[in-house]
């Protein structure tokens, strides 16, 4: 997948309410289901043409909507600072757990606040998190 469909697949996720039921239905095909753009159009009784011309407007639609409303942008700074929150805590955790027991039980509650939230930690380095994956809904 191009860098281009992971951000539109990004603005799609955070703004897809706002399209209407046929432009979500189009791209849902086209993206979630890796229907070709003449499937589609078949299974839709419309041009392919027409199913490029969709895309394409909504592709434009959703980058307006980001333009405006700064979902997207603000998530980003949102998980890298909650990146360093979880690193510097992991860090803490890690150099005074011997001395203080109870980190390991704050531990264990940061790793269940993890895993709610759909976030799984993968891997740490040095207290660093090097990786998280997200669980599918």
């Amino acid at each position: 997948m191009k860098n281009d469909d992971l951000r539109f697949m990004r603005l799609w996720d955070l703004y897809s309410p706002l399209l209407t039921a046929t432009q979500k239905e189009i791209t849902d095909l086209y993206f979630n289901f890796d229907l070709s753009l003449g499937e589609i159009a078949e299974q839709k009784g419309v041009s392919r043409q027409s199913v490029s011309d969709c895309l394409q407007k909504c592709r434009k639609q959703l980058e307006k909507y980001e333009e405006k409303l700064c979902f997207s942008k603000v998530l980003d700074e949102l998980s890298l600072e909650y990146s360093a929150y979880m690193t510097e805590t992991q860090r803490f955790i890690e150099a005074n757990k011997d001395a203080y027991p109870p980190l390991e039980t704050l531990q264990a509650k940061l790793d269940g606040v993890l895993q709610s939230f759909g976030e799984e930690k993968l891997k740490t380095e040095g207290g660093e998190i090097v990786g998280k994956a997200f669980r599918e809904e």
